[in-house]
């Protein structure tokens, strides 16, 4: 059983909410993915279901520890679709085979697709040389009887058509009739007619053998291309799966006086944190952990793209899924199973493969009721043509005559009474309409988007964040550790007021330091290495205290030190001299960030923190302004500082919010999206860019928030894009991508709508009385294949995006 922890990259719960993801079998179309979801929805406990056709997997969102997924799994195997919980590498390695590996599982049903396929190919050539007249009699005598057709079309029924009219009667006693049953009832009631029409022939009627044969042959030759289009299309999450390792190499004895005891074999999610591994070159890292012992070269490119191995030794951190190139090592393990960043990956990846856009709405709503609106097209189509059609036009039949028959100019005299007319039509109808592809319009585009996103270090997490990226001309970037390296350095440090407590500007930084020993702000990281670097003692401090976006306090040497801007210094009565100010003003406009110090309630000095551009900053700004996304500044840090760098990216004054509190951020991101309050005057569709715990809020706010992976958890948890490789060109990136996704989702659902909204009309004899044109029940179940097949292609095309 997989249980989706709450991870700092999967999708947000609540603490009283767990995820329980099942792989589901038996969906054939949108009608059976609603026919699960209402099953699903229904279970005591379960607050939420979705579920993907593409993928066969649901996701379900329940009260922690009310609902056990095996019984969920035996609710839906019971309503005829065979289920079970995702299993782990270890624990599936464990199970009793009744419970088969899905993978292994879903080459057997192709394996069982191309059989049946090539058992109704032989059948449908057979068929067709039956029709090629004299030909056929002298090459193959008996080929054209009709009873040698009548033996063809019952093999048809009994060997490949078995499993689709026993599905399809299946859907129609649990009152949710699929694909499966529309086929089914017109193949079975052409084979009917015909049957009838052979052993009644006084009737007149057609034997019209074929039409069963072929209609089979094009839906099984659609379904396997199908098939093969949909494994293609999962092809890139099946190969992120594959870098999950599956053995890792446990030392039974961690290296003390140069033993290192018995390795033993186990399964990579059997390791306990704390564990040592011994890693191969050639092996993956099994979990990830600290290098302890040892030296490497690690290729990490599946993590960050960058194909340059990178040097690993003693306390550096290795992740899963990453390759040892060069040396063997020890690592112990820092987190396991579903807690290390590859399985957080994947299980964010695969979560949001099953969100879904809010353009998808009504297709679901459509595919909810679309088999028994098709059923009812069909009993109107033949009502129709039987009691009105063929008394107003009654040349019809005779008009379509030579188009639809096989047989001799005698044998058409008697072909189309108003009752077969009708009743092929009718047979159409139900065979033409295509569930199938609604249900499949929108998985497979996200499918295949989401994987090629997570590819390229792009975690988007589902659906409808590709639609609302759609509509995207906003994005605010956070300044420091967004659009600065998060590495800033002290540039100056000085003291303005001689204290006793503060004799010089070492003296200064080292309270500071003192001080900023409390947070892990970058400043404070910037004041401690400073002091680390002049090898000053840092003294101890207590009683600390941090107003995010303003400032800390803590007590040092017996005196109060605050450190911050100037609100800060002034909420606690700190007197500014207007040389401090005209000083810290000089060094912003310079671009550094200005810190006051105050020491025992008075100010003391400045500390002047300078923080660089990212290399790749400029030119992802660039590229936003030229897809003709707006581009904003949004930082705590002074105006000056601001300006500074924003006149660094070539970005416009106007599009600058400096002196902005963490507090106060939400409400800007806010005001930008209300045209009545906004800065601009239209309402705008925003993104924000953060990366610390401080841009939650924002985040959170904004229509899409994006996060840095080397941002914090809450950051990443609260974001709807991660950026694994850290790199601000990849917004551009994700942004195109999610645009191209959503294109093709839109491009779908257009095609799925128009062929059925063409195509049943079509079906139904629209077109017999102006130009004596109908489909035939045949041409109907070609035209049907390749709608769904069409649909998983289109999605396929956004490969192109992965290699453009």
């Amino acid at each position: 059983m997989q249980l989706v922890p709450k991870t700092n990259l999967s999708p947000e719960l609540t603490p009283t909410t767990e995820k329980i993801i099942l792989d589901v079998g038996g969906m054939k179309c949108a009608g059976c993915v609603k026919a699960v979801e209402r099953q699903l929805a229904q279970y005591p406990g379960v607050k939420n279901a979705s579920v993907n056709l593409a993928t066969e997997v649901a996701v379900i969102e329940s009260e922690t520890g009310v609902v056990e997924p095996d019984a969920l799994a035996k609710q839906l195997t019971a309503a005829g679709f065979p289920s079970q919980p995702r299993q782990s590498y270890g624990k599936l390695a464990e199970k009793t085979q009744a419970l088969q590996d899905p993978a292994q599982q879903q080459r057997q049903e192709m394996q069982s697709a191309r059989r049946q396929l090539v058992i109704a190919t032989v059948l449908l050539i057979l068929s067709g040389v039956g029709h090629l007249g004299s030909f056929s009699g002298e090459l193959l005598p008996g080929l054209h009887n009709i009873w040698f057709h009548f033996g063809l079309a019952t093999a048809a029924l009994l060997i490949p058509g078995r499993s689709i009219f026993i599905d399809g009667w299946l859907g129609w006693r649990r009152n949710a009739p699929n694909m499966n049953t529309l086929v089914g009832l017109g193949t079975l009631t052409a084979y009917i007619a015909s049957v009838v029409a052979l052993l009644f022939p006084q009737l007149g009627w057609e034997c019209f053998f074929d039409e069963p044969v072929m209609m089979l042959g094009f839906i099984l030759l659609g379904r396997t291309l199908e098939k093969q289009a949909r494994g293609s299309a999962a092809a890139a999450f099946k190969q992120l799966l594959n870098l999950q390792p599956q053995i890792a190499r446990l030392l039974t004895k961690p290296k003390i006086g140069g033993e290192v005891g018995e390795i033993l074999e186990i399964p990579a999610d059997q390791v306990r944190v704390g564990e040592w591994l011994q890693v191969l070159p050639g092996d993956k890292i099994p979990v990830d952990g600290m290098v302890v012992d040892g030296q490497t070269t690690i290729n990490e490119s599946m993590l960050t793209g960058e194909s340059v191995p990178v040097l690993k030794q003693n306390g550096d951190a290795v992740t899963a899924g990453t390759l040892n190139q060069s040396g063997a090592i020890a690592i112990e393990a820092t987190r396991t199973g579903n807690d290390t960043t590859l399985a957080q990956i994947v299980a964010l990846v695969e979560a949001a493969q099953v969100r879904k856009a809010p353009v998808q709405k009504l297709a679901d709503t459509v595919a909810g009721y679309f088999t028994y609106g098709v059923l009812t097209a069909a009993l109107f189509t033949f009502l129709f043509w039987y009691f009105i059609g063929t008394n107003i036009w009654a040349d019809v039949a005779t008009s379509t005559r030579m188009e639809m028959s096989h047989h001799s100019p005698q044998v058409i005299h008697h072909l189309y009474s108003p009752l077969l007319l009708s009743l092929k039509l009718a047979i159409s109808v139900m065979v033409v309409a295509c569930p199938c592809a609604l249900g499949l319009a929108t998985p497979t585009a996200i499918l295949v988007g989401t994987a090629i996103a997570a590819e390229q270090g792009i975690l988007i997490k589902g659906g409808d964040v590709l639609e609302k990226a759609h509509q995207l001309n906003t994005i605010v970037f956070d300044k420091t550790g967004t659009l600065t390296t998060g590495n800033p350095i002290v540039t100056d440090c000085l003291v303005l007021e001689e204290l006793d407590s503060v004799p010089n500007s070492q003296h200064l930084l080292q309270l500071a330091a003192a001080v900023e020993s409390g947070t892990c702000h970058p400043l404070a990281t910037a004041i401690r290495k400073e002091a680390q670097r002049q090898q000053l003692f840092v003294p101890s401090g207590d009683r600390f205290h941090t107003e995010p976006g303003l400032g800390v306090s803590a007590v040092v040497e017996g005196n109060l030190v605050l450190l911050g801007n100037w609100d800060w210094l002034l909420a606690h009565g700190i007197s500014i001299y207007e040389a401090a100010q005209k000083q810290a003003q000089a060094l912003a406009v310079d671009g550094k960030t200005v810190v006051g110090v105050a020491v025992g309630e008075k100010f003391a000095g400045l500390i002047a923190v300078q923080d660089t551009l990212r290399s790749d900053a400029k030119l992802a700004v660039e590229n936003l302004h030229q897809m003709g996304v707006r581009v904003m500044l949004l930082s705590g840090d002074t105006p000056a500082a601001a300006f500074a760098i924003a006149e660094q990216l070539g970005l416009n004054p106007t599009d600058v919010m400096a002196g902005v509190p963490p507090a106060k951020k939400a409400d800007v991101i806010k005001s930008l999206q209300t045209p009545e309050i906004g800065i601009s005057n239209s309402q705008s569709v925003v993104a924000m860019v953060g990366d610390g715990i401080n841009d939650a809020p924002a985040l959170s706010q904004a229509d899409i928030g994006i996060a840095l992976h080397a941002g914090t958890d809450v950051a990443m948890e609260t974001a709807d894009i991660v950026l694994m490789r850290n790199s601000l060109t990849d917004v551009t990136k994700s942004i195109q991508l999610s645009r191209a996704t959503f294109n093709k989702i839109r491009q779908n659902l257009f095609w799925a709508f128009a062929y059925n909204t063409l195509g049943i009309p079509l079906a139904a004899g629209i077109l017999l009385p102006s130009l004596h044109f109908v489909l035939n029940p045949a041409g109907a179940a070609a035209l049907m294949a390749f709608s769904s097949v069409s649909v998983v292609t289109n999605s396929l095309l956004l490969r192109r995006f992965a290699h453009g």
